[in-house]
């Protein structure tokens, strides 16, 4: 008896402990992202924005862009927090840090890093297998937009994000890479903020060939200078898929449906 008491508590010591995984998710296209690896059922907690993927209708709520529950998010104990730095303020980013909670930062830049840092995260959640796996799908459709739309001379593309004021993309946003992709160029890629706010002097310095807005008001707006060659040619192009605004596995798919736009005989 004593004998098999000590190998019963051997092969306790021995076990692996496999603590419950309780994930905040503090941005939309993580929660997107969690969603897509099959890992829903790890969330307590998400920053709201618009609306939810089905699978995490019912998660509690852990504030909104700019506005984190501190309290909410402490009381539902989490041992992984997914952030987004620019969904949370300076001041409450510091709080965080102070918490000693295991923290990962997604900031992705490009398409490429987005594939990455999705492979990451599933190794966070201890699902690498489905993190693998997606990003190779993405990864690969990535390659096939690339050939398929590759340019010797890429378009000049003005990505019209608001119009009072002007603001666009810049060159380290991954909307801009987006672009590469459909073989085009940002007329702005050499500005380093996400989005600067431009001048309509400056735009038509750089004359587009496309002009791309989510608004059509803002798209028709344009006509009242002709000289630019998008509206000289008829190029002024409404994206009405807001999935180029959340960096999330999804985003691969609305790169596609903008290539298809803004070249569509390629």
């Amino acid at each position: 008896m004593p004998r098999l008491w000590l190998a019963v508590v051997l092969l306790v010591l021995s076990s692996p402990v496999l603590a419950a995984m309780r994930v905040v998710s503090l941005a939309p296209s993580l929660s997107e992202i969690v969603v897509e690896l099959d890992s829903a059922d790890l969330l307590v907690g998400v920053l709201d924005a618009g609306e939810r993927p089905a699978a995490i209708a019912d998660v509690p709520s852990v504030g909104r862009y700019g506005q984190l529950d501190m309290e909410r998010l402490l009381s539902l104990k989490p041992d992984l927090l997914l952030l987004w730095p620019g969904s949370v303020g300076a001041g409450q980013r510091d709080q965080l840090k102070r918490l000693n909670i295991p923290t990962f930062v997604a900031e992705p830049h490009t398409l490429t890093q987005l594939a990455a840092q999705i492979e990451a995260i599933a190794e966070q959640l201890g699902r690498p297998e489905r993190g693998a796996q997606r990003a190779a799908e993405l990864r690969k459709q990535l390659d096939d937009l690339r050939q398929r739309y590759r340019r010797d001379v890429p378009l000049r593309v003005f990505y019209q994000v608001w119009d009072k004021p002007l603001y666009t993309v810049g060159g380290g946003q991954i909307i801009s890479d987006a672009l590469e992709v459909c073989g085009a160029r940002n007329v702005f890629a050499e500005l380093n903020l996400p989005a600067p706010q431009v001048s309509i002097e400056a735009v038509l310095q750089r004359d587009p060939e496309v002009i791309v807005a989510g608004d059509q008001a803002q798209l028709g707006a344009w006509k009242t200078w002709p000289q630019v060659a998008a509206v000289r040619q008829g190029r002024l192009l409404l994206v009405t898929d807001k999935g180029l605004e959340r960096p999330s596995g999804q985003m691969i798919s609305a790169t596609a449906k903008l290539c298809q736009l803004i070249a569509p005989d390629m």
